[in-house]
C-alpha cells in the first residue's frame, strides 16, 4: 500500500490536538522529559465493536435500503429495456429515434449532481432516513406517470417534452437516493461485516434491473406484438407506484443510523454548551461542511473517487443498460432473446454478490477492485467477440463480463462512503458520485450507440470499458484500505487517526504506513541521542579544561607565594 502524507494530515485526532507533545517530547516547565511517541490509532475488538445496533435493526435497515435501491433501478431498468417502445411512441417521425431515446435516458443524469447538491447536505443535517423517504416517493411517482403519458401521435411534440420532464424529476431524486442509501447502509453495518451487508444494497440494484427485465420479457411472451405496443409496455411503469409506496413505508419507520445520531447529539450538545466551554470547539462535534468547505477539505478524495466511479458506471451502464439494444441492433438477436441474455447474467450476479462482499471483509476492498478492473481490461475484447457469435455464446460472454464486474459493484457501499468522515459523508458521496455518473454513466449507452454508428466497429463498447477500467486502476492505488475501519467520529476512516478492528485489512494497511514512520521516528531519536552525547562530551571536555586551568592557577599562585621573603619575627 502506498502511504500518503494527506492521510496523516486528515487523521489528526482530538487527543493529538489537546496534547502538549511535540516530536516525542513533553514540555514540563523549563525542563523537557522524553516520552514514548504516541501511536495515532485506536483499536477496538471485533467482539465489542463500536456499532451498538442490534442484528434485527441491521436486518431492517438492510431490507429497507435494498428495497429502495431496487425501486430506483427498477425504474431505470424498465426504461432501458423499453427503449424500442419508447422510441416508437415518443420519437416517431424523428430520424434515429433510438439515439434520441437513449439521449433522453442520459438527460436525467445531468440533473443528478443538482440532486446531490440539494439532498446531500440535507442528509448530513436532517438525517439520512428523512431524505431517503422523500426521494423514493419522487422516483416512483415520476416512473408511474411515464406509464400514463400520451404518445406523440396524440399530443405531438408535447409527448417527448413531458417524458423529458419526468426523466429530470427521476434524475433529481436519484441524486439523493443512491448516495443516501449507500451512506445509510454503510453506517448501519458492523465495521467488520460492512462488505457483506453493503452488498445487499447493490443486490437490490441488480434485483431492480432484473425485475424490470423479467417483467418486460414476460409481457413480450404473454402478449402479441400489437398488444405490447398498445399497452403492454406501460404495465411495468405502472407497477412502480405500489413498489414505491412499500419502500416509503419501510423507510419512514426506520431510525437514523447510530453513527449519525451520535454525531448529531454531540453537535447539539456543543451548541448548547455556553460560556466558552472547550467542548464547543471539539473536533468530535464538527458540523456538516458547506460545499466550498467540502471541496477544500476533501478535493483529493473526491477526485480519486471520481476516477473509480467512471470505471464503475461505464461498465455498469454498458452492460446493464445498453446491452439489450446492442444485442438487438448490432448482433441481430430478437428483443426476447436479448432480454433473456441480460436476465440470465443479472441472476448470476445476484447469486455471487453477497459472497464477494463477504470476501472483501477478509481480504480488503483494494484487492477485489484490482482483480475486477484488471480482469475486465484483459477480457473485454474477447468476451465482446464471443457475444457476437450466437445466442448461446452471447449468454456466456455477457455472464463472464457481468461476473468480473461483481467485485466492484458488490463493494461500492462498503468502499465509497468510507472515504469521507461522518459530517461530510452523505454530501461528499452524493456530489462526487453524481457528478461523475452524470458525465460518464448515463451517457454510456448513447456514446456507444453513436460511436458504433460513426466508426462501424461493434467492439467499441469493449474499448470504452477498457479505458474506464484503466482510469480506475490508477485511482485504486491512491485509495485507503477501509475494510474494518470505524465510520464513527470525524477522522477519515482508514487513515492514521481512525479506529480499526484488530486483525482487519485496514489495520494491516496502517501497519505498513506506520513502519516507515516509526523507522523515521527511531532515526530521529538516534540522531538526537547522538547530538546529546556529543554535547555532553563537549561539556565534559570543557569541565576538564576548566579544572586544569584552575589547577594551573593554584600552582602559579603557590609559586608566587614561595618567592616572597619570609616575614621577620621581632
Amino acid at each position: 500500500m502506498r502511504c500518503r502524507g494527506r492521510q496523516r494530515k486528515e487523521a489528526v485526532s482530538s487527543e493529538q490536538r489537546e496534547s502538549t507533545e511535540f516530536d516525542g517530547f513533553t514540555l514540563e516547565g523549563a525542563s523537557a522529559r522524553k516520552t514514548k511517541p504516541k501511536r495515532h490509532r485506536r483499536r477496538f475488538s471485533r467482539k465489542s465493536h463500536d456499532h451498538p445496533a442490534p442484528d434485527s435493526a441491521v436486518r431492517r435497515a438492510t431490507a429497507a435500503s435494498a428495497l429502495g435501491n431496487a425501486t430506483e433501478w427498477y425504474d431505470y431498468g424498465i426504461y432501458a429495456v423499453a427503449t424500442s417502445y419508447i422510441a416508437s411512441h415518443f420519437f416517431a417521425g424523428f430520424s434515429n429515434a433510438t439515439l434520441l431515446t437513449l439521449a433522453t435516458f442520459a438527460i436525467s443524469f445531468l440533473v443528478r449532481p443538482i440532486g446531490g447538491l440539494v439532498w446531500g447536505p440535507l442528509g448530513d443535517r436532517l438525517g439520512r432516513k428523512t431524505v431517503l423517504a422523500t426521494t423514493i416517493l419522487m422516483m416512483s411517482g415520476a416512473t408511474f406517470l411515464i406509464g400514463v403519458l400520451p404518445t406523440v401521435d396524440q399530443v405531438g411534440i408535447l409527448a417527448p417534452i413531458l417524458l423529458i420532464t419526468l426523466r429530470l424529476v427521476q434524475g433529481f431524486s436519484t441524486g439523493g437516493e443512491y448516495g443516501g442509501a449507500a451512506t445509510y447502509m454503510a453506517e448501519y453495518a458492523p465495521d467488520h461485516r460492512r462488505g457483506f451487508f453493503g452488498s445487499f444494497l447493490e443486490f437490490g440494484t441488480i434485483a431492480g434491473f432484473a425485475l424490470g427485465t423479467g417483467l418486460m420479457l414476460l409481457m413480450e411472451v404473454a402478449l402479441t406484438p400489437d398488444q405490447m405496443s398498445a399497452f403492454g409496455w406501460r404495465i411495468p411503469f405502472l407497477l412502480a407506484a405500489p413498489i414505491g409506496l412499500v419502500g416509503f413505508y419501510l423507510r419512514s419507520r426506520l431510525d437514523d443510523t447510530p453513527v449519525f445520531t451520535e454525531l448529531d447529539g454531540a453537535s447539539a450538545a456543543s451548541t448548547t454548551d455556553g460560556d466558552g466551554d472547550p467542548e464547543a470547539d471539539s473536533p468530535e462535534t464538527d458540523s456538516a461542511p458547506g460545499i466550498i468547505g467540502l471541496i477544500r477539505d476533501h478535493w483529493r478524495t473526491m477526485l480519486m473517487m471520481s476516477g473509480l466511479v467512471i470505471a464503475v458506471n461505464v461498465v455498469n451502464y454498458t452492460l446493464l443498460t445498453y446491452m439489450p439494444t446492442y444485442l438487438n441492433h448490432q448482433i441481430g438477436l430478437s428483443s426476447t432473446m436479448g432480454l433473456t441474455v441480460v436476465l440470465i447474467g443479472q441472476l448470476a450476479m445476484m447469486a455471487l454478490m453477497p459472497i464477494v462482499g463477504r470476501v472483501s471483509d477478509h481480504t480488503g476492498r483494494k484487492p477485489v477492485w484490482y482483480f475486477s478492473l484488471a480482469a475486465l481490461t484483459l477480457m473485454a475484447i474477447p468476451m465482446f467477440k464471443l457475444i457476437g457469435f450466437n445466442f448461446g455464446f452471447a449468454i456466456v460472454g455477457f455472464a463472464a463480463l457481468a461476473l468480473l464486474y461483481i467485485p466492484q459493484l458488490s463493494t461500492i457501499t462498503a468502499t465509497f462512503p468510507s472515504l469521507f468522515p461522518t459530517q461530510a459523508r452523505y454530501s461528499g458521496f452524493a456530489i462526487t458520485y453524481n457528478v461523475a455518473t452524470s458525465i460518464f454513466g448515463g451517457t454510456a449507452a448513447m456514446v456507444n450507440e453513436w460511436a458504433i454508428g460513426v466508426t462501424g466497429d461493434i467492439a467499441f463498447p469493449a474499448y470504452y470499458m477498457m479505458a474506464a477500467c484503466l482510469i480506475g486502476l490508477a485511482c485504486v492505488w491512491y485509495m485507503p484500505e477501509t475494510a474494518g475501519a470505524s465510520l464513527r467520529g470525524t477522522a477519515v476512516p482508514g487513515t492514521l487517526g481512525s479506529a480499526v478492528a484488530d486483525g482487519s485489512p485496514a489495520e494491516r494497511a496502517l501497519e505498513e504506513c506506520r513502519q516507515p514512520e516509526q523507522r523515521g521516528m527511531e532515526e530521529h531519536e538516534m540522531l538526537e541521542a547522538t547530538q546529546q552525547a556529543i554535547e555532553e562530551a563537549e561539556a565534559f571536555a570543557e569541565a576538564v579544561a576548566a579544572i586544569h586551568e584552575e589547577a594551573a592557577q593554584d600552582e602559579a599562585a603557590q609559586d608566587e607565594a614561595g618567592e616572597q621573603p619570609a616575614p621577620t619575627v621581632s
